[in-house]
């Protein structure tokens, strides 16, 4: 028996690879940490930090419009976050004449702020562990489909118990692959207005150039405040809202920051896998990843063609040319990451250690783990063509904008033929269309979209499987022998789909007959074909061993979690509010290269370059630097500006415009981005390698006194000097 015990101790021991600093940990229960934290330098307590009955740090942390993080940096409602959360909200207000992208926008005063009509921001009241109330019911005989209906059930009585008399926003999230569950109560915020943004040449300095890349100096910030009703509740936009009172705002640190001092953050990270096998990782790696990159990748580039072109276009397609981009050069640095770090190897190595710790149990333990691996592999092995299907679709065909924009018309092509249709439900479908159709074509260029849909088919006819094609495809190749150009030409000149004039007459005419025309348009029927393929043929195949190794994977998190007692494993990201923690460092590339962990105002000038576009340094800038114009921002030690600095950080998307926050919870920066040397942190993290980006909090509001000569913002800050 003693030998047993040190045999599974030992097999244990070695799961556990050293990874300081690594997860994403669940404020409720940070009480398992803070010794840690501590230890490594915080001077706060945990209830500082995450508390329900008192004010605490978690009352100063909002989602921002569900994907970003935002901090309160006054009591009087006013939002921190990155200029690319808030890009969407500046090119809204934005026109050639009056370009806020390009000039920048600041409010002189809360009567100039502008409102932006469907923006959020969400904080956490509480959050409480249901697992026991969720999986009521549930047993290892219910089929997967009783066990969702049944968790879907619970859930919903949970989250309308709780809502009950309250005006809060209450939701279940799973945890540990679907073996933990935890109930959130939010307080939701719409009325959310612009107070401002730095011009493009220092909110995006770099570009696509530098995304993703360390060193960088971009000023990624921009601001907002929340409004409420007379009472400091949630209400619907109205001139007499005011200022949000909140419980608690987070005090500013104007000395800076240190190599090597403790860094936190706090934010709403969005999603990690990294208890994945090694076939996942594989998948993600070799399958996945190349096809999304190489399609993302011409789309960008037919984007900034044109966007080069004109200033509309770069108006129109600026926000879009960044989304896409964003998980592109994510995705790609990932492979590179995953491979360097030989990932698939490293969870090989852990699997065969996994596999002898199950046979150190008993024998219903081991009969009960021994067999998950294997049913892994077999169902990735049978998802890959599948999972090639999904990426060439989504990315390729279905990236077209003229196809998903017909594709929205079908509910009321079929609502109008059906007989026995109530003509109120026609109406309002027409009514909401029409609507959307000014704000659908103020963003849309045809020549774009048109270069667009020519590259990603050509692509996707060489990439994928023909016995996978779309009926539609094969309909084209038919007809023009893969003559992309042909084909879309006579396409976009007929589609109603691409030409807001013809749009906009069908839909203010509409009649009992219309949507004869709009079967008959090649357009929507190139769309239906391609969406009808996907949902018929392709997403039954893939969701059917998605399902199956998606239980899988949580038997296999369950099983890590019985198995090895002496690991603390963090839950997977999923856009709940999170606590990640390392110090200021700098960091090792590879062969003879390391960085340094803070950048200058002095490195932008020698990225300056007038003639490309995302190097361009705007003129007031460049005069405050010649002048050394710094005021009270330049760091002590050096006397320069510091722009932005990395740490060993867990984050993730999600994490944009999270808090950096010092050791006593005060604010030093803005987090952004992730250096490319780490970017396969979602999947598996090197504590050597995996570095946070973040706008250090000086230079932002350098930039927002200095060269938006805004600084009256700052009389509602708390700063510490």
């Amino acid at each position: 028996m003693f030998k047993r015990i040190l045999v599974t101790f030992a097999l244990a021991a070695s799961l556990l690879p050293a990874r300081a600093d690594e997860g994403m940990w669940l404020p409720l229960l940070l009480e398992q940490n803070i010794e840690s934290m501590q230890a490594k330098g915080l001077k706060i307590s945990a209830a500082d930090i995450y508390s329900i009955n008192n004010g605490s740090l978690k009352d100063a942390i909002c989602q921002f419009n569900g994907g970003c993080t935002a901090e309160l940096i006054s009591n009087e409602g006013l939002l921190l976050t990155n200029h690319h959360c808030g890009y969407g909200q500046v090119q809204s207000h934005s026109t050639v004449d009056n370009n806020y992208i390009e000039n920048g926008f600041w409010a002189m005063n809360k009567g100039e702020e502008k409102p932006c009509p469907g923006t959020t921001a969400a904080f956490i009241i509480r959050m409480e562990d249901v697992t026991k109330q969720v999986l009521e019911g549930v047993s290892a005989l219910t089929s997967e489909k009783d066990r969702e209906e049944i968790i879907a059930r619970n859930s919903a009585a949970l989250e309308k118990k709780a809502a009950e008399g309250t005006h809060y926003k209450v939701f279940v999230r799973a945890f540990y692959s679907g073996n933990v569950y935890y109930l959130y109560v939010t307080e939701v915020f719409t009325d959310v207005r612009l107070v401002g943004a730095p011009p493009i040449g220092i909110g995006n300095f770099g570009g696509d150039y530098d995304n993703w890349v360390w060193p960088r100096h971009t000023g990624d910030f921009s601001m907002f405040r929340i409004y409420a009703g007379k009472d400091n509740k949630p209400a619907a936009y109205s001139a007499d809202n005011v200022p949000y009172k909140p419980r608690r705002h987070l005090a500013i640190n104007m000395k800076g920051v240190n190599e090597n001092d403790f860094s936190w953050v706090y934010g709403f990270p969005g999603r990690t896998t990294e208890y994945l096998s090694s076939y996942g990782v594989n998948l993600i790696q070799n399958v996945s990843d190349p096809v999304k990159v190489e399609l993302r990748g011409s789309r960008l580039q037919i984007m900034q063609e044109e966007m080069d072109k004109s200033a509309a276009v770069r108006i129109q397609y600026g926000p879009k040319h960044n989304g896409v981009s964003n998980s592109w050069k994510k995705w790609k640095g990932e492979m590179l990451g995953l491979r360097v770090n030989d990932a698939v190897g490293k969870k090989e190595a852990y699997e065969k250690t996994f596999v002898s710790l199950v046979g150190s149990k008993s024998a219903a333990e081991a009969t009960t783990y021994m067999s998950l691996l294997g049913e892994l592999k077999k169902n990735y092995d049978a998802i890959t063509p599948w999972q090639k299907a999904v990426d060439y679709m989504n990315e390729g065909c279905l990236s077209v904008e003229m196809i998903r924009y017909a594709e929205g018309f079908r509910a009321l092509v079929e609502k109008s033929k059906t007989p026995g249709t109530p003509p109120e439900e026609i109406t309002k479908l027409v009514a909401s269309l029409r609507k959307a159709a000014d704000g659908w074509f103020k963003d849309y260029d045809v020549t774009t979209d048109k270069r667009i849909a020519v590259k990603v088919f050509g692509t996707v006819q060489a990439g994928l499987d023909i016995k996978l094609w779309p009926e539609a495809m094969s309909m084209v190749e038919a007809k023009m022998l893969g003559n992309y150009q042909q084909y879309f030409d006579g396409i976009y000149a007929k589609t109603m789909f691409a030409d807001k004039a013809k749009m906009i007459k069908l839909l203010d005419k509409w009649s009992s007959s219309s949507w004869k025309k709009v079967e008959k348009d090649p357009g929507y029927a190139l769309a239906t074909g391609l969406y009808t393929h996907y949902r018929n043929n392709v997403a039954p195949e893939y969701n059917k061993y998605n399902g199956e190794i998606t239980r899988l994977n949580r038997l296999y998190m369950q099983a890590q979690l019985d198995l090895v007692k002496n690991r603390k494993f963090y839950p997977d990201a999923n856009s709940t509010l999170r606590i990640t923690y390392g110090k200021i460092e700098g960091y090792n590339a590879k062969d003879g290269l390391t960085y340094n962990w803070f950048t200058t105002l002095d490195g932008i000038m020698e990225k300056e370059d007038p003639a490309v576009y995302e190097y361009r340094v705007p003129a007031k800038l460049k005069e405050l630097w010649l002048k050394k114009d710094y005021g009270m921002y330049a760091d002590k030690s050096d006397n320069r500006i510091h722009t932005c600095f990395i740490a060993s950080n867990h984050t993730t998307g999600g994490n944009s415009g999270s808090p950096v926050l010092d050791a006593q919870g005060n604010l030093i920066g803005t987090n952004f981005d992730r250096v490319w040397e780490g970017t396969m942190s979602d999947v598996m993290f090197d504590p050597n390698r995996c570095r946070n980006i973040a706008v250090d909090v000086r230079y932002t509001l350098f930039i927002v006194d200095k060269l938006g000569g805004a600084g009256y913002l700052l009389n509602e800050m708390t700063l510490l000097k």
